[in-house]
This record gives structure tokens, sequence and C-alpha cells, in this order.
């Protein structure tokens, strides 16, 4: 097992790999291959935490990193985001998505980052230390200041520095899909995993 940056000759296996692992998981077909795509080119994108496992010469996960806006009285400061991160369905729950995870959040910490944001599944994402945001006051995008939003999450590194960033967080512009623009994008993907049967590889 490797785990490296990605560079620019993997892009096109790892958004495979991407597609490959959200196929209809959360909806039917899926778009993070379109974000990951887009993000590579977006202003947000942090390509020190662009990182993928290689195994037996194939990439089989695959994580990035974007700054996301924390914005209060008329002010804004950058907070990364965590994600999308990708296993192969071949390999998930072997323990690869915690180990990228856990290597590119101490990569993060020695970047000198206050704290990583994601949104993701709380029971998941609690065991390599995120809380709710809410506990610092730092609340999502278009949602009641009071609610608490578990899913709603950040991994703290310096909880002194971290009082400076309370506010309103707001994705990156590459996280934003245009549906027109997904479907035309997909057409340059084989169809075949279309047509596979939900869990069943080829």
């Amino acid at each position: 097992m490797t785990i490296r940056q990605e560079i620019k000759t993997d892009y096109r296996e790892v958004e495979n790999l991407v597609r490959e692992s959200f196929w209809n998981i959360y909806r039917p077909g899926c778009y993070e291959h379109y974000i990951i795509h887009n993000m590579r080119y977006a202003k947000s994108f942090i390509k020190q935490l662009d990182y993928l496992i290689e195994e037996d010469n194939h990439i089989i996960a695959h994580i990035v990193y974007a700054n996301g806006k924390i914005h209060s009285n008329n002010e804004s400061k950058t907070l990364p985001i965590l994600g999308p991160v990708s296993v192969h369905p071949k390999y998930q729950k072997q323990g690869y998505g915690s180990k990228i995870i856990n290597y590119t959040l101490k990569k993060a910490e020695e970047m000198g980052y206050p704290g990583i944001i994601v949104v993701g599944d709380e029971k998941y994402y609690s065991r390599f230390g995120f809380e709710k945001a809410f506990k610092y006051n730092i609340h999502y995008e278009g949602m009641d200041r009071n609610d608490e939003a578990p899913f709603f999450m950040i991994k703290v590194f310096d909880k002194n520095k971290i009082n400076d960033y309370q506010g309103i967080f707001s994705n990156p512009e590459s996280y934003t899909v245009d549906i027109e623009l997904l479907n035309e994008f997909d057409k340059a993907f084989p169809p075949k995993i279309k047509e596979k049967i939900e869990g069943q590889l080829e």
C-alpha cells in the first residue's frame, strides 16, 4: 500500500474511482466525481492535501480538501472542508478510508490549520475526533443557528485559534453542481457503471 499525492496523470482514474464509490449511494447516479473534476481548477482547492492510496498498481482510495468561508461581522476567514473521500467498493470496510483520513488530518495540522470542517455521518467521523461545529459557534449556511446540525462537524487542532473562526460556514464554489453540465460531463465516461447491479463488480 502506498499513500501519495495525486498528480495530473491520475485525474481520470481518480474520477472513475470516485464515481464507482458513490454511484447510487445517496441518490440515483452521483455527482461527486464532477465535484472532484471542478475542484482541481478552483482557487479553493488545497493541492497539498490531495492524496490517494495505491494497491497493486491501482488507485483504490482518494481524498481532497478545499477552503470554505466563515463569515462574521462583514469579515470572512477560510477554513478547510474535508471531502469527498472515496474508496473503491472492492476495498471498502477494510480500513483504507481511515488510513487516508488520519494521514491527511495529520498533514493539515502540520500545515497550521486551526481545524477542519466535515459534513457527514457523525458516528463515522467522531472516531477521528470530529465534534459538532455548533459547540464552537460555527454554523452551516442556510440553517437555523439554533439547530445543532450533528452532521456538520469540526476537528479542532488549536482551541485558542478556533475561537476567532465563529460565524457562518459556506461551502467552496466547486461544490455547486449544475445538472446540465454534469450530464454533459458524464457523456465522456464509460456507460458500464450504469448497468452494474448494486454491489457487483466486474
